[in-house]
């Protein structure tokens, strides 16, 4: 204890000379330290950056194995295919291309319709069909 509290008044003391007005005491070299302080964390910086941009250099290496094998394209490429098939459809139109309808959506399919309600009267018992179908 005795030890922290003489830490801790030593530098209440010199913090208090400050205080009164006394000078502070200036390191000559300290601009120098925190120059080369600075340069340090600069370097430090660029080659963290160089580790980072080998690393993803690596991965895409191995991303661009993986889309080989098995046939795939970035999502760049799919995107600039799918604006030059868009772009190649409205040639010569001059409104802007339908979209796509999947099948079974539309209305042009009057048989699906007496093919549920056939299918319906099925299972109704006998004098009901009878009703339905006059």
């Amino acid at each position: 204890m005795d030890f922290v509290m003489k830490q801790a008044l030593g530098g209440a003391t010199k913090d208090m000379g400050k205080m009164l007005g006394g000078e502070e005491e200036k390191d000559p070299d300290a601009q120098k330290k925190e120059e080369e302080r600075q340069e340090a964390l600069r370097q430090q910086e660029e080659e963290r950056k160089a580790k980072h941009a080998r690393m993803e250099a690596e991965r895409e290496k191995v991303r661009q194995t993986i889309r080989d094998k098995y046939g795939l394209k970035k999502k760049e490429e799919k995107e600039a295919e799918e604006k030059a098939a868009m772009e190649q459809a409205c040639e010569g139109s001059l409104t802007r291309p339908k979209k796509a309808i999947p099948a079974g959506c539309g209305d042009d399919d009057e048989e699906d319709e007496e093919s549920i309600l056939d299918t319906v009267l099925k299972f109704l018992p006998g004098p009901l069909q009878d009703m339905f179908k006059k």
